[in-house]
């Protein structure tokens, strides 16, 4: 059974942060609201996270997990011995592959060497450091809690803890931003030589305060000036674009986000997570856990998750909104195997007219085998509302 299902992810959601920056509209809450005697209740959150595991453990269905991704909030709040345990506790509940990728997010200002080497030592491999931008004018705009020597020394620590695999976060097109900034700030970040950077523009998300107090953006001719400059520094310097956001050294894609792109499975545990399922029969389905801190830990996990089954008319833009972020050709038999076997004649209709628009090339026409073009980058809402 497992070899006919996709692979299976781990996501674990961590809800705390220092301080609620005002573009975020992730399901974060400021720590020192939740704090009793100056600290978070990890051992009640740890014990519900296993709790709501538990629950989940019918959707394994004999699988290993391939992958796991702790985000937030700003996980590495908690502190070493929460990790410990709950490394331990995962592992006691789910087979991991020896080489499962376990990638932890990181806020520049929460950096202790110490508690980040106890993090490696508990198992995580990867972390994924928050730095937005290196411009002071433009982290305060932000509501970053560190600077750009905290920045830069965070990734340094990192090393030191024993992180060969790190990303850094970068946005562009932040408010009142100049192209020799969104340069500069790259240039910072290729000079330290993360394994991986995720390089997006920023966007104007409901429920968050730029929202309610929208800022001035850089105007369109200088947005497409950062990302085609950007896009062409990042090539030349050694870090080739795999997905809308993302380009890594050789070798070097996160192979957690490229599960969430190929259409794969992945458990979704902690307030606020997401998952999304495939059972044995075909069915798909998708997870959400309650948001609030304190709803999660005090309700019993069988009443902590909301089912919402992927019809199947909604299906081809339910795979190609996940796979066409990503550049590399694929098989369309892939949407057969993922997608409760269905044809791929069923999509030929639409992938003609992408194709005919220059959105979408047919490497193999016979085999199926496609991918999205240079013109389809540029305009992949176009592209993805073909499948609606």
């Amino acid at each position: 059974m497992p070899d006919l299902l996709p692979p299976l992810s781990l996501y674990v959601h961590l809800p705390w942060c220092v301080r609620k920056c005002p573009y975020c509209d992730f399901n974060s809450h400021q720590a020192d609201r939740f704090e009793e005697e100056g600290k978070l209740p990890e051992a009640a959150y740890l014990k519900q996270l296993l709790a709501d595991l538990e629950v989940d453990l019918a959707y394994v269905q004999g699988r290993q997990i391939q992958s796991m991704f702790i985000g937030g909030g700003t996980p590495s709040l908690m502190s070493a011995d929460f990790y410990y345990q709950l490394m331990s506790g995962l592992k006691q509940r789910l087979d991991f592959v020896p080489d499962a990728e376990i990638t932890m997010e990181a806020n520049p200002g929460t950096f202790e060497q110490e508690k980040f080497t106890h993090f490696r030592k508990a198992g995580i491999n990867r972390l994924s450091i928050g730095i937005q931008s290196f411009q002071p004018n433009l982290l305060k705009t932000l509501g970053r809690i560190h600077n750009r020597e905290e920045a830069m020394t965070a990734v340094d620590k990192s090393r030191q803890a024993g992180f060969d695999n790190i990303n850094i976060d970068l946005m562009h097109g932040l408010p009142e931003q100049s192209l020799e900034q969104a340069m500069e700030d790259l240039e910072i970040a290729i000079k330290l030589a993360p394994e991986h950077l995720s390089w997006y523009q920023l966007t104007i998300e409901p429920n968050t305060e730029f929202y309610r107090r929208p800022p001035e953006l850089p105007e369109d001719n200088t947005l497409w000036h950062i990302q085609d400059m950007g896009q062409a520094l990042l090539t030349k310097q050694g870090y080739a674009q795999y997905e809308v956001s993302a380009n890594s050294q050789v070798n070097r894609q996160a192979k957690h986000n490229l599960n969430y792109w190929r259409f794969g499975d992945y458990l979704g545990i902690g307030a606020g997570a997401h998952g999304k399922i495939t059972l044995a029969d075909g069915q798909i389905f998708r997870t959400r856990k309650t948001r609030h801190p304190n709803h999660y830990l005090g309700n019993l996990p069988a009443a902590l998750c909301i089912k919402e089954s992927v019809e199947k008319d909604d299906m081809p833009f339910e795979f190609m909104m996940n796979r066409l972020r990503l550049f590399e050709a694929f098989d369309l038999a892939e949407y057969e195997q993922f997608c409760q076997h269905q044809p791929p004649e069923s999509l030929l209709k639409q992938l003609q007219e992408a194709v005919d628009k220059g959105l979408l090339e047919a490497q193999d026409w016979q085999q199926k085998r496609i991918c999205t073009t240079e013109k389809g980058k540029l305009f992949l809402n176009e592209l993805l509302e073909m499948f609606l």
